[in-house]
């Protein structure tokens, strides 16, 4: 299987993109850092970090602090596939981490966006 591209972007790259993305939608970079922080554990320092060092998105999650146990709990379409189908475990996070950034910019409650088990 092929070596997808993105794996090898750096995240400083995709990084402004989403920052424009929930911008664009009357949102802002504290809602995205909270989303952002939730999935991977990173801090504000450590994120900032991450974009300045230039960190490939491979790198990105691979030195993720702590990615959240509830993330198995995204589901849903981006770039029309099912998230919770995809096999490829760090695909699966990138398309995570998409998720949570579109729902932002739809206006999605954070306390929905940040997913937890039913009690």
């Amino acid at each position: 299987m092929p070596r997808h591209k993105i794996f090898d972007m750096s995240f400083a790259r995709i990084y402004p993109e989403y920052v424009k993305k929930v911008e664009r939608k009357g949102h802002t970079v504290e809602e995205l850092h909270t989303v952002l922080t939730w999935l991977t554990g990173y801090s504000e320092e450590t994120l900032a970090e991450a974009v300045a060092d230039e960190r490939t998105v491979e790198q990105f999650f691979a030195s993720a602090p702590a990615m959240n146990a509830h993330a198995d709990l995204i589901t849903g379409v981006i770039c029309g596939v099912r998230v919770e189908e995809i096999e490829d475990p760090l695909m699966q996070q990138i398309r995570w981490m998409d998720k949570l950034v579109d729902e932002v910019a739809r206006g999605k409650r954070i306390t929905s966006i940040l997913r937890a088990p039913k009690a």
